[in-house]
């Protein structure tokens, strides 16, 4: 394979959001989806399982590559891939490769699904998937959401929270997009007279400013906010509202800023004690190995001057381990 299209494959465009994307997961090359069928199920038929195998494979293949693999599987052995694998495997390591046979969106989607069903909500779930996509993935869940679950979205969202925190969230689900123009001035005074200019805040003034405009729009109002304001925007959110409102806000503010710094922060809280806490270590790193991962590893690194891989070393065991380093890829 070239360099220059080894470089392309690195850094993919979205063309539809504008958004470089910086996937460790990128398509393999030479695929055969029936000689990976083969090896997946041999290693499922062999005694105790060959996990090794499966995590090789399955790790190294994009979604749309699991997905003929899958189809391979069935025609070979005339049984379900999905099936069979959630048979052979257990605990983290079914969680993370059943999680990479669902697309981005269908990932996301059953996330969410996952974080409003049953009794009570999982919000930083919820606030994380939410206000950390782009305008055109928010789109892709919404209807994916209703292909698998047959529910709305904004429904079920409206149906499990509350207050400001629910009239957020939904406005950033119904993805309406005001023309930027050239009013960072006029955004930046209103931002500023709804919150720390006034007593109270104005919640529905920041609600519709930071849900209706592009990223890059937002970035300069942000970068000029100090001029109007003796706060960063970070900090005026933090003097304005409370509760899971203030931590939607910041997620919001955080990743209009910098998206990749703010999953590496997340991850580095999710492994900063002993262990880690897994279910957001799957999740960032499962959602994003097809996306930004990549430049969320060089993040990491300059942030915590250490790799993302020596703290996956430091922090998991087993085949979890070995799965999350299979979509880490190669250590740069």
């Amino acid at each position: 394979m070239s360099l220059v299209s080894e470089f392309l494959g690195q850094l993919s465009l979205n063309v539809a959001g504008n958004e470089p994307t910086f996937p460790t997961v990128v398509p393999a090359v030479d695929f055969d989806p029936d000689k990976d069928a083969a090896r997946i199920e041999t290693a499922i038929k062999t005694k105790g399982v060959d996990e090794q195998t499966i995590i090789d494979v399955l790790t190294k293949r994009t979604y749309a590559q699991r997905r003929e693999i899958a189809f391979a599987y069935e025609r070979r052995a005339k049984k379900d891939m999905i099936s069979a694998l959630k048979g052979a495997l257990s605990g983290s390591l079914e969680t993370v490769i059943l999680g990479l046979m669902k697309s981005t969106a269908q990932y996301d989607a059953s996330e969410i699904r996952g974080s409003i069903k049953g009794l009570g909500t999982d919000e930083d779930t919820l606030i994380e998937i939410l206000c950390s996509r782009s305008n055109t993935e928010l789109k892709e869940i919404k209807n994916v959401y209703k292909e698998l679950f047959k529910k709305d979205l904004e429904k079920d969202v409206a149906g499990d929270t509350s207050g400001n925190f629910a009239k957020l969230l939904l406005a950033l689900v119904q993805v309406r997009m005001c023309p930027d123009h050239s009013y960072e001035s006029y955004i930046n005074t209103a931002l500023y007279d709804a919150g720390v200019r006034i007593k109270g805040t104005d919640v529905a003034t920041w609600i519709s400013i930071m849900s209706e405009r592009s990223v890059p729009h937002l970035q300069k109002v942000f970068q000029r906010y100090k001029s109007y304001s003796p706060y960063d925007m970070q900090e005026s959110v933090m003097k304005e509202v409370k509760g899971d409102l203030q931590r939607s806000f910041l997620v919001l503010v955080q990743c209009f800023e910098n998206k990749q710094l703010f999953f590496a922060n997340r991850l580095h809280d999710a492994m900063k004690s002993k262990g880690a806490k897994e279910k957001m270590v799957t999740r960032i790193i499962v959602s994003r190995c097809e996306v930004d991962l990549k430049k969320i590893c060089s993040e990491f690194k300059a942030q915590y001057g250490q790799s993302l891989h020596k703290t996956v070393l430091e922090h998991t065991k087993g085949d979890y381990q070995k799965v999350l380093l299979g979509l880490l890829g190669q250590e740069e």
